[in-house]
């Protein structure tokens, strides 16, 4: 069994298992790997950093390596706070992103720091037209 974490085509990340690299490539192709939050069958591999764990560093109670939890913890601590340092310093414009965005690279609205929502079609639009964008994936749901 491989665990791979995906992304769809509204950027959205989950997790999914497979028996092996084949069955994922399989039901990709053939539709049957989905978004779980929008429904998308536009999906892909998101970028993975190998899971090793020494045998010192795992928890008594349930085999999950402590330390490694620690260090999630830690890192959504950092990223809630970055969050939280980006809504301060920048105005939201909602759906509007692109449009915005791409107003302001043409001179016709003001150059000021802007945040919104585009779909990974709207932001990978707007970085091949050349108009520098940092995408930040939304705060994961707990719920699932």
């Amino acid at each position: 069994m491989i665990l791979y974490r995906l992304i769809c085509s509204q950027g959205h990340e989950f997790e999914s298992w497979f028996r092996d690299s084949e069955a994922y490539d399989r039901q990709a192709a053939q539709g049957d790997v989905s978004c779980p939050f929008c429904h998308s069958t536009e999906v892909s591999k998101a970028i993975m950093a190998p899971h090793v764990a020494r045998r010192s560093s795992r928890a008594e109670d349930n085999g999950v390596p402590a330390l490694l939890d620690e260090r999630h913890a830690a890192l959504r601590t950092m990223i809630q706070e970055l969050r939280q340092k980006i809504a301060a310093s920048t105005e939201d414009v909602g759906d509007h992103f692109p449009d915005e965005a791409r107003r302001m690279q043409d001179g016709e609205a003001e150059t000021r720091p802007i945040r919104g929502r585009a779909s990974f079609e709207e932001a990978k639009a707007l970085l091949e037209e050349g108009i520098e964008i940092l995408p930040i994936p939304g705060p994961p749901d707990e719920s699932h």
